[in-house]
């Protein structure tokens, strides 16, 4: 452990990441004890600039809404949605590319197959069409952010696995009488964790990103603040109130650009192989 974190840190860029994810953490957290009232409530006039009023530091929207308490509120979402979706897609992409990598053959071609139906369209299409059958809610985009992002983790296992089962310590599991589920979760699965946690920590940007376009169309939970809402309500406005967009999209941006830091640095720290090659 103490070696992993040594090689961790020799990332700057992940170090950065750390720092920049801890502290929308912090706000998250915070955000309903630095800014009780709720986000929706019209506590001032509209399209305050930034730092011109004690106690709206972020200026006001156009419907004179408190835009540090929106973006604070709607950081609880990002993350929610983000770590719900990526839990549910590794639940469903893990079993079926263990499957189809360790028994190969007509399993392999079946799951492969129902993997490539959920490919067939492209992802934030599929998504938008999901949500809009299920109705907006944070439970549908949860559902809808999993259903389209399960399959990379199923093919990335599905290769790992395949590289696996021929090893000696698989082959010796076989000859001691382990069952096929025994020797999966026990002996291949603990040497998969490694590109799991990386390809887990890019899925979260890429679903906080998800998230926030879809709440920018208008299909995003009407009952919670989130930051692709706030840019939306914005965007008619932008030549007037610039701040409205630019800081819900700067606190996109920055999260999604911490996550993708992350998940390098955990490459870097995770793969032996990359470590010495950097020797």
């Amino acid at each position: 452990m103490k070696e992993f974190w040594k090689r961790f840190s020799c990332n700057k860029g992940a170090v950065f990441g750390v720092v920049i994810l801890g502290l929308v953490i912090v706000l998250s957290a915070a955000a309903p004890f630095v800014f009780p009232k709720s986000p929706w409530a019209m506590v001032q006039r509209p399209f305050i600039p930034p730092f011109t009023m004690d106690g709206f530091w972020l200026g006001t929207d156009p419907m004179g809404r408190d835009l540090a308490a929106g973006i604070a509120h709607g950081a609880r979402v990002s993350l929610l949605v983000g770590l719900v979706s990526t839990a549910v897609s590794l639940l469903i992409g893990i079993p079926i590319g263990a499957a189809a990598g360790y028994f190969g053959g007509w399993v392999d071609d079946i799951l492969m197959r129902f993997t490539e139906f959920f490919q067939s369209a492209p992802s934030f299409t599929l998504a938008v069409v999901l949500v809009a059958i299920f109705q907006p809610s944070i439970a549908s985009i949860v559902i809808a952010i999993a259903l389209v992002s399960w399959p990379p983790v199923a093919r990335l296992l599905r290769g790992e696995v395949m590289s696996l089962k021929s090893r000696e310590f698989v082959e010796a599991a076989v000859l001691s009488g382990q069952g096929h589920w025994t020797i999966i979760w026990r002996q291949i699965l603990p040497n998969t964790l490694s590109p799991i946690i990386v390809l887990a920590s890019m899925m979260v940007a890429a679903a906080i990103l998800i998230e926030s376009s879809l709440s920018f169309l208008g299909l995003g939970d009407r009952n919670v603040m989130s930051w692709g809402y706030i840019i939306g309500a914005g965007r008619t406005v932008i030549r007037q109130a610039w701040w409205v967009s630019f800081f819900p999209g700067a606190a996109i941006l920055f999260t999604a650009l911490a996550l993708n830091l992350i998940g390098e640095g955990l490459n870097d720290a995770l793969n032996p192989r990359l470590h010495r090659r950097g020797k």
